[in-house]
C-alpha cells in the first residue's frame, strides 16, 4: 500500500511537471501591451509579429497564441492590462512604447521582456542602484541624439527657418530628453524655439494654435505619445496656417509630416520580434540584451512637398 502510495505521489509529480514547464512542441503563448490605439505606433506590433512570422511563430498556422492588450492612453488601464497578462501564463512579454515597457518592468523581474518604441533602461528610469538594467528586459531601444541629424535636415530642405514650433510632455522620458537635444541643436544653427508643454493629446489642439499664433516657420514633431495621439489635430491646424510639419518619425510623414530622420517604426519592430524569436526557439536568455535599433533613413512626403512648394535636396527618399 505504502509503494503504490509513493508511485502515485511520483506520478502526480512528474504530471505537474510536465504542465508547468513549457514543452518544446508546445505553441507559445505571448503577451503584446500596447499604451495606446496609434496607426504610426502600430507598425511596430506588425514588424514584431511579421519577425515571429518568418522564424515559424504564427497565429494563423497555430503556432503562436497572442493574448492582446491595449491601455488606450489610460495609466489606470495600463496597470489593469499588465496585472491581466501576467496571470496569463506567458512564455514572453511584448511592450510597445515606453509606458507599456516602464509598467511592465515595474511589475516583473523574471517574464522576458521584449520592448519596442523605447528609450534605453537608463532613459527609462529602470536602472537599479547598481546601474544594472533589468535582466529581464530586452528587445530595441533609441535614445534621441539622432534628434541633432533632424534638425540638420529641417535646416537644409529649409534653409530660410527662423522659428520652429514644438510641444512635449515633460512626464515623458524620451519626449523630455528628445526636447531637450531639439533645443541645444536648435540654438547652436541660430533657430528661435518656442514650445510649450502639453499633459495629455486632448490639449494639443488649444497649444498648437497658440503656437502657431507666434509666427513660427516650421513645426517638430517629437517622438511623443501626445503627439502620435493627436498628430491628425496637429496636421490640420499646421497645414490651416501653412506651417510644414518636420519629425524624427517616418509614420507621420506618411501620415502628413513633411520629412523625417529617425527609425523606421515597422523595422523597429521587426528587430525586436526577432530577438523574441531567438528565445522562443531556443528557451534562452544567454547571449541577449536590449540593443539600439539599427534602421534609420531621411525620407519625405510627395504630395505635402509639393503643397508646400518644397523643392526637396538629393538623398532623401520618399515614403511610400
Amino acid at each position: 500500500m505504502a509503494k503504490l502510495f509513493y508511485l502515485s505521489l511520483v506520478f502526480l509529480f512528474i504530471l505537474q511537471s510536465c504542465t508547468y514547464s513549457h514543452s518544446g512542441s508546445a505553441i507559445p503563448k505571448i503577451g503584446f501591451l500596447d499604451a495606446f490605439q496609434d496607426e504610426t505606433i502600430s507598425e511596430a506590433k506588425r514588424g514584431f509579429l511579421d519577425a515571429l512570422s518568418e522564424q515559424g511563430f504564427d497565429e494563423k498556422n497555430k503556432t503562436l497564441e497572442l493574448v492582446y492588450k491595449n491601455a488606450q492612453g489610460s495609466i489606470p488601464t495600463l496597470n489593469q492590462e499588465v496585472s491581466y497578462l501576467l496571470n496569463q501564463d506567458l512564455r514572453i512579454i511584448a511592450t510597445n512604447t515606453t509606458l507599456s515597457t516602464i509598467s511592465t518592468a515595474q511589475r516583473t523581474h523574471t517574464l522576458p521582456i521584449f520592448m519596442m518604441v523605447s528609450p534605453s533602461p537608463e532613459k527609462a528610469g529602470l536602472l537599479d542602484k547598481q546601474g544594472k538594467a533589468p535582466v529581464n528586459l530586452f528587445g530595441v531601444y533609441e535614445t534621441t541624439a539622432y534628434i541633432d541629424t533632424s534638425i540638420m535636415l529641417l535646416k537644409e530642405i529649409l534653409p530660410s527657418v527662423k522659428t520652429l514650433g514644438a510641444i512635449y510632455s515633460q512626464g515623458e522620458p524620451q519626449s523630455a530628453d528628445a526636447f531637450k537635444h531639439l533645443k541645444d541643436q536648435s540654438e547652436a544653427l541660430g533657430i528661435r524655439l518656442v514650445a510649450l508643454p502639453v499633459n495629455n493629446s486632448s490639449e494639443t489642439q488649444l497649444v498648437v494654435q497658440n503656437l502657431l499664433s507666434r509666427h513660427v516657420d516650421a513645426f517638430f514633431a517629437l517622438p511623443d505619445n501626445s503627439v502620435f495621439a493627436s498628430f491628425e489635430t496637429l496636421l490640420k491646424s499646421c497645414n490651416a496656417a501653412k506651417v510644414p510639419i518636420f519629425t524624427s518619425e517616418e509614420g507621420l510623414v506618411k501620415r502628413g509630416a513633411l520629412a523625417a530622420f529617425g527609425a523606421d517604426i515597422y523595422a523597429w519592430g521587426h528587430q525586436s520580434g526577432m530577438m523574441a524569436a531567438r528565445y522562443l526557439k531556443t528557451g534562452s536568455t544567454q547571449g541577449l540584451q536590449p540593443e539600439i535599433v539599427r534602421l534609420r533613413k531621411k525620407v519625405y512626403n510627395k504630395e505635402v512637398a509639393s503643397l508646400f512648394k518644397i523643392q526637396i535636396p538629393g538623398g532623401i527618399i520618399p515614403v511610400k
